[in-house]
């Protein structure tokens, strides 16, 4: 005879767990990594290495002997954060200062508030911004692509959104002639004259290719990064036309951590708002606020400052942007 189970929800179960998508995301940015140590070398592996081992130590050891939990290490959030805090960093950073990073990104960022699930801002970022404006000159050193036995004595220089940001201070169009043009800046080629800017920046299409496998494996939705994108492109395209001292949008997508930003950061599952429709919302905002800051801003870029401010604006879009409930029947069809 059938029995009849009466149990609580939920009824249906998926595939989706935690570990699933934090290694989903982490081999996403496998090509990412390996474009840094080809064109990197030596600073890339050093860089990222020390993120990920003393953002996955912190972790463990706050969860056991701060917090008294067993350590959940192994569903590889803290490998992520290490990996995306190495992606944010210049490739000739002390390891010092890398350590300084990795626990604020974890201990402040991340535990203090919780652990994962808990935290209102993207922890790789809280730890990025804060050495930026701790260590200002060291973060905003950026050495030349091609020197892959080199680490501390990288021959360093301008980045192409430093070029970007001497132009609109000059009002001097002709500066942005010194830019890389838009294939070097997608395959990941600045030139031996102009830094690249961070690890994780210096090739768009690798990128891409993380954004092209997360929408097909489906970790993410395309609501974020195509709005911040698109955000970016129009925005920066209206500033183009209406005076040409500002760079061409083509070039504004390619350079700096926009891609980065857009696809793997803005996307933090914790920070990021529940509903398409939010997320929209919440994408157009962030590229709004990286063309400001990057253009009339004190610093060239301004992807990480613009989702940090989104992120605490995420609770107040999911309490007016919600989904519809289960079984809710609209006011017009009851009447």
């Amino acid at each position: 005879m059938n029995k009849l189970i009466v149990s609580l929800s939920p009824h249906a179960h998926g595939n989706d767990s935690v570990e699933r998508n934090m290694y989903g995301v982490i081999i996403a940015l496998i090509p990412a990594l390996l474009v840094s140590f080809w064109y990197f070398g030596l600073g890339s592996v050093v860089v990222c290495a020390s993120s990920i081992a003393a953002c996955v130590f912190f972790e463990w050891a706050i969860t056991k002997y701060l917090m008294g939990k067993e350590p959940s290490i192994t569903d590889g959030s803290a490998i992520l954060t290490g990996l995306l805090l190495g992606f944010n960093l210049p490739s000739n950073l002390p390891v010092w200062i890398i350590l300084i990073g990795a626990l604020v990104a974890i201990g402040v960022g991340k535990m203090s508030f919780g652990g994962l699930g808990c935290n209102p801002f993207n922890p790789a970022l809280v730890g990025r911004c804060f050495l930026l404006v701790s260590f200002p000159v060291q973060m905003t050193s950026w050495p030349v692509t091609g020197q892959l036995t080199k680490y501390l004595d990288a021959e360093t220089a301008a980045t192409p959104l430093s070029i970007m940001k001497h132009a609109i201070k000059s009002g001097d169009a002709s500066v942005l002639d010194k830019l890389p043009d838009s294939m070097s800046l997608l395959l990941g080629n600045p030139g031996v004259n102009n830094g690249a800017g961070t690890i994780g920046e210096i090739c768009a299409l690798a990128l891409l290719l993380g954004l092209a496998y997360m929408l097909w494996k489906k970790i993410i939705t395309w609501h974020i990064p195509v709005s911040i994108l698109a955000t970016v492109f129009v925005f920066s395209g209206l500033l183009n036309v209406a005076n040409p001292v500002y760079s061409n949008p083509v070039s504004v997508l390619f350079s700096g951590g926009l891609m980065l930003g857009a696809i793997f950061m803005a996307t933090d599952y914790v920070t990021s708002p529940m509903t398409g429709k939010g997320q929209i919302i919440y994408g157009v905002s962030i590229g709004v606020l990286t063309v400001v800051i990057r253009n009339w801003g004190a610093y060239p870029e301004g992807m990480s400052f613009a989702i940090l401010i989104m992120n605490a604006f995420t609770p107040l879009i999911n309490t007016y942007v919600k989904p519809k409930r289960f079984g809710e029947v609209k006011k017009e069809a009851k009447k």
